[in-house]
């Protein structure tokens, strides 16, 4: 049996939690460039599958909205902020 067999075999047993740490695991492993600290907890977070409020979707559309008119800092701006 070859390697990726025995890896679809496994796979097929895996719980829908392990199947999404196994990918995230699997991201890591293509990706040729360091990830620093925020990356790591963001990969390590698990999906948020809950419904969102009234409020969330508000917050959201604003934030889009802010996105557009170009009122954003770019991560590089807030590290050097929060540094």
């Amino acid at each position: 049996m070859t390697a990726k067999e025995q890896l679809r075999e496994r796979i097929e047993a895996f719980s829908e939690e392990q199947a999404e740490r196994t990918l995230r695991l699997l991201d890591d492993l293509r990706d040729d460039e360091p990830r620093d600290a925020l990356d790591e907890l963001l990969a390590a977070a698990p999906i948020d599958d809950e419904p969102t409020t009234p409020e969330e979707d508000e917050g959201a559309r604003e934030a889009r909205a802010q996105i557009k008119r170009g009122e954003v800092s770019s991560a590089e701006q807030i590290k050097r902020e929060i540094a």
